[in-house]
């Protein structure tokens, strides 16, 4: 029999305890999750990170990716611009009514295996359904706690003058690869989302350079432009950014010229934006582009004198707005 999940509690349909038995805790079965309580008690020692996001996706599967996976690399992503590695990871799902248990299924194991190749362990969750045309299928909330490196003092206050502007690779990805599988393109092609964890290339920037690293940030919604945008306000300072280093792939602009949107303000799942101490930069740039993901790393710009918050373009001179 096709089972679909309903309301109230899958009653009617698939029992939750059957929906828990079956699916989440054999496919995500560990020491903590098998308890099945309402929370867990861990043992964490020294100085933690902490960091919640929620996510969606339309199709909930995609060239390079799916929610499942977008979720995870999410949390961990979260926590590596902390300068900290994911430890644990809880999991909350909105479904909707009538999903199907294989779709279900196939979420979660691209949940586990994110979670694997991240070293995280998911050790709690929560799931409610929703009456239908409530969501698209699915959401998911994941929380993640992890350890801070020792060497990390990641912080918008330590920018200065002088400063240098990094990107770790091709802005838009994510964001023109949903848009292609949702035949926004009209079919024309079949991009690929960059959705991957980042903490293997924070914690060997840092165990390098350490406080040289002063700030990070993954450019998810609102793309690089907004992060730029946001952090030069924080700072109060100018970020002149050249245009013609920014690493945009060819067949991303040529997609977002298609689809009539900026690649700068499309959103990635998969690179990061650091500002780092000018005399370890070039450096900073050569390790990234020895680490999985970053090999189009590249200095896009400077932090300037200027006290007025802005981003500029020099190619251009134009504020990014």
């Amino acid at each position: 029999m096709q089972y679909t999940y309903s309301i109230p509690g899958f009653k009617g349909a698939l029992p939750a305890s059957k929906v828990y038995q079956d699916c989440v805790f054999e496919i995500l079965s560990n020491k903590w999750l098998d308890l099945q309580h309402d929370g867990v008690v861990l043992s964490l020692n020294g100085k933690m990170a902490f960091s919640t996001g929620s996510y969606m996706a339309n199709p909930l599967f995609f060239p390079g990716g799916s929610i499942g996976n977008l979720a995870v690399n999410g949390a961990v992503n979260n926590l590596a611009m902390c300068g900290a590695v994911a430890k644990y990871i809880s999991l909350c799902f909105i479904i909707e009514e009538g999903l199907s248990p294989y779709v279900f299924k196939q979420v979660l194991l691209s949940i586990k295996d994110a979670a694997f190749s991240a070293g995280v362990t998911i050790v709690t969750g929560d799931t409610k359904v929703v009456e239908k045309g409530s969501c698209n299928g699915l959401y998911i909330n994941t929380t993640g706690i992890g350890y801070v490196h020792t060497r990390a003092a990641i912080d918008y206050k330590r920018i200065q003058t002088g400063d240098v502007l990094v990107v770790s690779g091709t802005p838009g990805m994510h964001g023109v690869a949903m848009l292609c599988a949702n035949g926004e393109d009209g079919g024309k092609g079949v991009m690929q989302s960059d959705t991957a964890p980042l903490h293997e290339m924070v914690f060997r920037l840092l165990d390098v350079f350490g406080n040289d690293v002063k700030y990070l940030r993954d450019p998810t919604g609102g793309g690089i432009a907004s992060v730029l945008n946001e952090t030069a306000e924080l700072t109060n300072l100018c970020f002149a950014v050249d245009e013609e280093h920014i690493p945009i792939a060819e067949e991303i602009r040529n997609a977002c010229d298609s689809l009539g949107i900026d690649p700068l303000y499309t959103e990635n799942a998969g690179i990061l934006m650091a500002v780092v101490k000018k005399e370890s930069a070039a450096a900073c740039v050569a390790l990234m582009r020895n680490c999985a993901g970053g090999e189009k790393a590249a200095i896009i710009g400077e932090v300037l004198t200027a006290s007025s918050g802005e981003v500029i373009m020099r190619s251009l001179q134009e504020e990014l707005v």
